[in-house]
Order: C-alpha cells, then structure tokens, then sequence
C-alpha cells in the first residue's frame, strides 16, 4: 500500500505531566486558599490531608502523587515524623512552616525536602503557585550532568530528580556532547569547569562545541567548579554557560538557580511563539512561514508543491453562528492541517481564512492525491457548537515547481485557488511546471 504523502508523523508539543499534589496543613481556611489557588491557576489536582494519619490514607488509596505541600505541626505528629513518613512514602517535599528553625532545618538536609517556606510571608501563596507549576512542568524536561567525579555526579543527579527532571550523566566532554547530539529533550546542562581536557574537550570545549547547534535560548549550561579562580568563572560565562555555581552551594541556591534558568528558557519559548505563531490556531503565522519557506528553497533545489487553503464561505458562519463559532472552526481546519503535514512542511496561517502548505519532495501526482485527501478530511470534521454542529468545506490551489522562486510559487498557488472557488468551491485545483534548469 502506497503511503499517504500528507500522512500524520508530526512529533506533538509534549503535554504536562499527570500527577497530583498532597497538602498536608491542619489550617483549613489556609489549606482550602491554597488548594484553590492550584487548581484554579495551574489545572492540578490537589488533595487535602488535615492530619498525617489522613495524609497516610490517602497514600494508601493512590500513589499518584508528585509533591507533598507538609506544615511541620499537626494533631497526630511532629516534624521529624512527618518528614520521615513521607521520606519512606518516596515523595519530595516542600515544608510550608510558621516558624522559622535552623536546628530543624539542619537536621533535616537529608530528607527529599525542596524548599522552605515560612507561611506568614508576604506573597507565599504566590511563591507556592510558582513553585509547584516550576516542579510540575520539570517533568517534561531532560537534564544532564557532566562530571567527572562520579560523587558529584551523582549528587547533582539526585538534586535534578528530586526537583523532577528525567536525568542523564556523562563522565566526561565527549560523552555529553553526543548524548546531547542524539537526545533533543534535554534542555539543561550542570557542566564541571574542570574537565579533564583531552584537546578540545574539557569543560569549554563542550560550551564551544555545544553553542553550534544549541542556543543559549534553547539549551542552559551551567557551570560548576570548587576552584576559586574569578578568571576562569568569567571565561566559562564568555563562551557560552548560562550561569555559574561555585561548589560547594547549597541546596536552596542550586534549586534557585536552576529553575531561574529554566524559567528564562520557558520565557524566550513564549516570545519566540509571540513572534511566529498565530494566537488563534497555533501554526506559524505569515512572516515566519515566508522566512521558513526562503529557506527551505535555498537549501533544497527539487520540487516543491505550494499549496493555498481557503474556508468556504466563512463570512457565512461569522455571520450565522457568532464569531466565536468562526474561530473553532479555524482552530479545528489548522488541526487538521498541521496534522497532515509532514515533519518537513511548512504550514502556516496566511490571514483570515486562508491557509498555507509548503510541501517538499511530493511529485505533482503525489501532491494532487494528498492535497485531495486534506479536503476530504475537512469536509468530513463535524465542530460542536453550542446548539449546532458545524460543517465545513476548503477550497485549494496546488502549484508544483522546481525554480526556487517563493513568489512565484504563492502567486500561483493563489491564482489556482481562485480557480477553484470560481469553479464551485470545494475542490482542489493544481497545476503542475517542470522544473526550471
């Protein structure tokens, strides 16, 4: 059976992880604010335990717990035993006390505890909100540690899982460089300044080797070293390490510093998606599709098939249904678009109701037998509306060339679109030109 040329291999967008949190707080004006707060700003579950032997209940009933949110005082138990239960219980914590205790924190720095937070603070509740969604998130995030020393590693590692990280280590600059060349999941690095150079290798080599591909957008690196050089901390943050930790930091300092730097790449994520997708439906808007597709035709010198994509007689369900329905119906056609499209195409969101798709390495036969089959599978959507359910149709134009020039392709691709709503709606109209030698 041939395969469908417009068939759906797109990787999706990573959804937040499941999991629920346990707050533990025999407050229960102060734990009812809180547990709101969570559900209404970050969508988790959360389940209240007012005493540790209703907390312990509800471990038994479900594990499906990813935090623990524990006072330190509640009727049935003190600190030490409601830090071990749930230390025995595998679940990390975050101890919201009234009173500030350096003893008990002390005596407490081998327990899975994240951070400490007196409840009597201002803004707490904010900083909890936070601290949850930063623990939640990390769940979808790969960090790797690359050390030499395998008891550093290994207590960075354990640091980076406490905090919900998928982890991976290497033992040296070579290793790190190829787990980050094969896993595009890994978004931080705890890198050692004193690697152990072999040529190039050592701790800047890797930042040097690792910047080619990997942005300081898109990947942090932060360095590590016990040496107390403030020369060599200013080499490592010239080429290329996001942040710097002297060792030994504490527990606080490292979760501070790691998340800070995550949530700076969570927020160049979101201005980067601010300045190429479309707010509405979430596929690359028109500029960046335009610089995209420059791209693609520098680099690729073979046919291309260029396709426009308008919704009939939209105006109609504005008009009829309400601009709401108008914008489902959009979001629910630019789905069905971005999954037709291949790994390497090119879809965007032209403006209005149209729509673009830029599909490398199709022969004109191939692009008239997908682009037919994208009409169909909108014709055939069925989008729920309040008291009715909306159908639609598409209309297309198909240009397929080899000559590189965008413009020409889009001028095309437009003209045989208009062909086909002038030849009834819903269809799909292409032409094809062989390529210019």
């Amino acid at each position: 059976m041939t395969p469908d040329p417009l068939a759906i291999r797109f990787q999706p967008t990573i959804a937040p992880a499941d999991g629920r949190v346990l707050l533990i707080e025999n407050s229960r004006s102060y734990a009812a604010l809180l547990a709101a707060e969570l559900r209404e700003q970050l969508g988790i579950g959360v389940v209240i335990a007012a005493s540790l032997r209703e907390a312990q209940q509800r471990l038994a009933e479900d594990d499906d717990y990813f935090l623990a949110l524990t006072g330190l005082v509640l009727p049935d138990a003190g600190a030490e035993l409601i830090t071990d239960t749930l230390a025995r219980a595998g679940i990390p914590m975050v101890v919201a006390t009234g009173v500030y205790d350096e003893a008990i924190r002390s005596s407490m720095a081998d327990l899975p505890i994240i951070d400490y937070v007196l409840k009597e603070a201002p803004g707490t509740i904010d900083y909890l909100v936070w601290l949850v969604r930063r623990l939640h998130r990390n769940r979808t995030i790969t960090a790797m540690v690359v050390d030499h020393s395998l008891s550093a590693r290994a207590r960075i590692a354990a640091q980076l899982k406490l905090y919900g990280f998928r982890v991976l280590q290497a033992d040296d600059a070579a290793s790190g460089l190829l787990a980050l060349e094969e896993d595009p999941a890994i978004r931080l690095v705890i890198l050692d300044q004193d690697l152990e150079a072999e040529g190039d290798a050592g701790g800047i080599g890797f930042i040097r080797q690792a910047r080619r591909t990997h942005p300081r957008g898109t990947l942090s690196i932060i360095g590590t070293s016990s040496s107390a050089d403030p020369s060599s901390v200013a080499r490592f943050l010239k080429n290329g390490a996001n942040d710097f930790l002297e060792k030994p930091f504490s527990r606080e300092e490292f979760f501070c510093r790691i998340s800070q730097n995550i949530d700076n790449l969570e927020l160049i994520g979101t201005l980067q998606d601010l300045a190429t997708k479309d707010y509405l439906t979430g596929l690359p808007n028109r500029r960046h599709f335009l610089d995209r597709a420059e791209r693609m035709l520098r680099e690729d010198k073979g046919a291309v098939a260029m396709a426009m994509l308008d919704v009939d007689h939209f105006k109609h369900v504005n008009d009829t249904h309400g601009h709401e329905a108008g914008d489902e119906a959009l979001r629910a056609v630019a789905a069905t678009i971005a999954a037709h499209a291949r790994p390497n195409d090119v879809a965007a969101r032209f403006g209005g109701e149209e729509f673009c798709l830029l599909a490398p390495g199709l022969s004109a036969e191939e692009a008239e037998t997908g682009f037919e089959r994208l009409r169909q599978a909108i014709a055939a959507l069925r989008i729920p509306l309040r008291n009715h359910t909306l159908q639609l149709t598409i209309s297309i134009g198909v240009c397929h060339r080899g000559d590189g020039d965008l413009h020409a392709l889009v001028t095309e691709a437009d003209r045989l679109l208009y062909l086909a709503k002038a030849r009834g709606r819903d269809r799909v109209v292409c032409e094809s030109q062989e390529a210019v030698a």
